[in-house]
């Protein structure tokens, strides 16, 4: 998937949260355009935190229903990244050398693994870069 845009979880979360709808906008056309191109990449860990924060996190969680919807629909299309013992390898390198929690050395880590050109989440410092990857907080105002 080089080239490609690495989502972080909280993307697929704004564009069903309509507490704020710039953000859900903003997270909607990022979705469809990554659908569209073929050009997003997910991993395991962004379907994991996904579906957890729909199920209850929420005033009013995501039903069942809607969860397996956008399991299918929209996650799994996207989702490249697998769990391997050289994934968490890396993640554990990117902690210790950047200074990241390990769950968002994680999320570098798949973005690098797939040779991603941008890492999209509002969690990292815009602008920063590892290696080839720059991270963009696309919510930024």
């Amino acid at each position: 998937m080089s080239g490609a845009d690495f989502l972080d979880s909280n993307v697929f979360i704004y564009a069903v949260d309509p507490a704020d709808p710039a953000k859900q906008t903003i997270a909607r056309e990022l979705i469809g355009q990554a659908l569209a191109t073929q050009s997003g990449v997910i991993s395991h860990q962004v379907v994991q935190e996904t579906l957890n924060v729909l199920g209850h996190k929420f005033k009013v969680s995501a039903s069942r229903s809607d969860r397996d919807d956008l399991l299918r629909n929209v996650l799994a299309p996207l989702w490249h990244v697998f769990p391997s013992v050289e994934l968490y390898a890396s993640a554990m390198q990117i902690h210790e050398k950047q200074g990241f929690g390990f769950y968002d050395s994680l999320i570098v880590a798949a973005a690098v693994e797939a040779k991603c050109k941008r890492l999209l989440t509002e969690d990292l410092q815009h602008g920063q870069r590892i290696g080839t990857l720059r991270i963009e907080n696309p919510f930024r105002s």
